[in-house]
């Protein structure tokens, strides 16, 4: 019988896997923006399961919170852009 650990990880993995696919195959630009961040987010859980607390703290915070508050920062910077009709040559 799987240990509780072995299920928890297991239920992680296929998390991440649907929010990359989600990530890939989605249609708009911030529900993949979001799903990555969920995947980043389930990572950190997955270290923290796998016990390397200072792994899952750096990801949690750059990989899901940093990246994430980037791409929508350079997101609304590009769509911005689009509405003003700026053309830098």
């Amino acid at each position: 019988m799987m240990s509780l650990m072995s299920v928890m990880l297991l239920v992680m993995c296929v998390a991440m896997v649907g929010a990359a696919m989600l990530a890939i195959k989605g249609r708009s630009l911030p529900i993949a923006i979001l799903a990555s961040g969920l995947v980043s987010l389930v990572a950190s859980v997955v270290f923290l399961i796998m016990a390397s607390p200072d792994v899952a703290m750096t990801e949690a915070a750059i990989g899901s919170g940093l990246t994430t508050f980037l791409f929508f920062f350079v997101l609304g910077r590009v769509r911005a852009g689009e509405h003003d009709g700026d053309s830098h040559d």
